[in-house]
């Protein structure tokens, strides 16, 4: 393994987890000498781990709780019975009035703050009027909304009542947010009258129009004029069950009250890419998410009050959730809204020298298309603030790590994780004690007994095996919304392994403690009884001068064959040949093995993609198999939907095979 980067002596020295250490070896009467030492303590010993976080973060309850956790059974464990909590409350326990709450900036507005006095009021105002109209604990809020202030406004209006928060973002297709919100009933949409993309305003007036007629259980749609009126059909959206953002703040309110509601209790509802099917209502807890996410940002992420943290996302990503919740560690939390590549493709990193920024997040096709381009921050603008950079979404490859380290910044800390909607956090990635390899996550996350697994159940080391957590976390999902004796929840987790957490992704796990994640496992190539990684295969080709993006499936095929296609989107201007075709399969060979090249290369204009980032690998490989189309895929889940006509059309040729 490559060493990318090491923590200085001062730096681990100053270390929010090295705080935490030292605070509970004083408190168990422990020596925790490393990482590794903590984590495997956290464990062993899951019940007092989870009740350190509680005191070291110094949570706070009205109301007793009988014990940390039930029971270990998955699913069906129980944390912190009988306690009281609310999300909000905790954001604004942590409000420090000398500095701002927000840094916010979008296409069409420069970078501008919120201060805390703001924030205060917007929120205070905007709970009053929900409790006015009678929104009260357990309604569901639901919004069509940018990643902007306004949003987090009416999420902890909404939270410090103990609605339940729901959000989609307004790029999202009618049918795509009703097969999310209707699975809910929500009573309150929040919705803006269009957004700004490429510098083109959008009109989504006749959507939200939509949304209100669609979705029965709507008592008001609170409307945000965010783009101007004259580029938007803002009579659409006239009448009685409509109300103006501006209207719903006009009150004399100026305090919160943040209803103490159950550990438990539903904070909000997220959804699966919903790419086969009607999207997964995945609801979480207030007090599962509280812990976990003070463990996770404090902890791992390492951010100080103060530290302003940005994480290029919409508010139909799970890591919209994620940034925000960095507000419990004292963050300011810094927002953008539109292109990233707008207008111009670094202009995220001029936001990084604008706002100061600390800490940087996103996806890992953001950096690999940086790469691609011939990007180089460091050397473009002043990213001396800069301490950590964040990835997630999809796997780093190693040219995507150093590309950060030669481009971006030398000294930086790489924080690559990998987690997802399902526990709106990580299982595996980063710590501030540990150094970084190229194209290694440092380590497990603690409290997540995560392990690599072979088909019998047995733990696999320096060798592919299935992720699957053994113990429960506090942020597992509390249930999906309607799904009766959790019979969805059961069938997406527990039905390979019972009683323990299959995530779905090939993992290896190092010796050293560093894993891997090698790609979907319902996704995993056969090659001669060999399973290989999709990533693996994405490494080798995107390494190829012309290749700007890649897809690959293995399909199985009668007498036990297995066919393996590449689909290339080249470069702008860039046809396939023999000569391409030839690199490609150099570089699998040479980097890989032969297993590796593929049956066929071939030429598309645009790979599949869900909105949250993810190829679209084990859709396209059912369309291929013959599946019936509208079980292989849905549409409205799709970043660019008519990418998948190609194979549509495609599977013809394959059937006859």
């Amino acid at each position: 393994m490559k060493k990318l980067w090491e923590p200085s002596a001062a730096r681990q020295s100053a270390a929010n987890m090295t705080s935490y250490m030292s605070w509970l070896g004083e408190r168990s009467g422990q020596s925790f000498s490393d990482y590794d030492s903590l984590y495997q303590w956290s464990i062993e010993n899951l019940e007092e781990f989870w009740q350190s976080i509680w005191d070291y973060f110094e949570m706070q309850s009205p109301t007793p709780y009988q014990q940390v956790l039930s029971s270990h059974t998955m699913p069906g464990a129980r944390w912190f019975e009988g306690a009281s909590v609310n999300f909000a409350g905790r954001i604004f326990r942590a409000r420090d009035d000398s500095r701002p709450a927000i840094l916010a900036e979008s296409e069409f507005r420069e970078l501008y703050e919120v201060s805390w006095p703001e924030l205060n009021d917007k929120v205070a105002k905007l709970a009053h009027y929900l409790r006015q109209i009678g929104v009260e604990r357990g309604d569901r809020v639901v919004a069509y909304m940018p990643n902007t202030p306004e949003t987090v406004i009416a999420f902890l209006a909404a939270n410090s009542i103990g609605a339940v928060w729901s959000s989609c973002s307004p790029d999202f297709g009618t049918s795509s947010v009703v097969d999310r919100f209707q699975q809910i009933s929500p009573k309150v949409l929040f919705a803006v009258n269009g957004y700004s993309y490429n510098g083109k305003a959008i009109d989504r007036c006749g959507e939200v129009a939509l949304l209100q007629q669609q979705l029965p259980s709507l008592e008001r749609v609170i409307t945000l004029d965010y783009i101007e009126s004259d580029s938007v059909d803002s009579d659409k959206i006239q009448g009685s069950a409509f109300i103006d953002w501006q209207q719903a703040l006009d009150n004399s309110a100026s305090e919160i009250v943040f209803e103490q509601v159950p550990f438990d209790h539903p904070i909000w509802t997220l959804y699966s890419s919903g790419t086969t099917g009607i999207p997964k209502a995945i609801t979480h807890g207030h007090g599962g998410i509280l812990l976990e996410q003070y463990k996770h940002m404090a902890l791992h992420c390492d951010i100080k009050p103060g530290d302003r943290f940005f994480w290029f996302s919409t508010t139909g990503w799970v890591m919209w959730n994620i940034g925000l919740s960095s507000m419990l560690a004292g963050a300011v939390l810094v927002m953008y809204d539109g292109n990233p590549a707008y207008p111009e493709v670094d202009h995220l990193w001029s936001l990084a020298e604008r706002a100061q920024l600390q800490q940087f997040g996103g996806g890992a096709a953001y950096y690999i298309a940086g790469m691609k381009a011939g990007l180089e921050p460091g050397k473009q603008f002043d990213l001396s603030a800069l301490k950590a950079i964040g990835s997630t979404g999809s796997p780093l490859p190693e040219e995507g790590f150093e590309w950060i380290y030669q481009s971006v910044k030398e000294d930086v800390w790489l924080i690559s994780m990998s987690g997802g909607t399902d526990i709106a956090s990580a299982f595996i990635g980063s710590s501030p004690l540990l150094p970084v390899y190229s194209g290694e996550i440092q380590c497990r996350m603690l409290g997540v007994d995560v392990r690599a697994l072979d088909d019998a159940g047995n733990a696999l080391v320096d060798e592919v095996g299935e992720m699957v957590i053994t113990q429960p976390m506090p942020s597992m999902p509390i249930y999906f919304w309607n799904d009766t004796d959790d019979k969805r929840y059961k069938e997406s987790y527990f039905e390979e392994y019972p009683g323990l957490w299959r995530h779905g992704d090939w993992m290896v796990l190092s010796s050293a403690g560093t894993l891997q994640i090698m790609g979907r496992s319902d996704s995993t190539l056969n090659r001669g009884g060999i399973r290989i990684g999709t990533s693996e295969v994405y490494r080798g080709v995107e390494n190829v001068e012309a290749i700007a993006d890649s897809l690959v499936v293995s399909i199985e095929l009668s007498g036990g064959r297995a066919y393996m296609p590449l689909f290339v989107q080249l470069k702008p201007g860039l046809t396939l040949n023999d000569d391409i075709i030839k690199q490609i399969k150099v570089a699998l060979r040479k980097d890989f093995t032969p297993r590796h090249v593929p049956d066929e290369v071939f030429q598309i204009d645009e790979i599949p993609y869900t909105m949250t980032g993810k190829k679209l690998e084990t859709p396209v490989k059912k369309i291929l198999m013959g599946f019936d189309l509208e079980k292989s895929v849905n549409r409205d889940s799709m970043r660019n939907p008519q990418t998948i006509d190609y194979f549509i059309d495609f599977a013809e040729k394959t059937r006859n095979m």
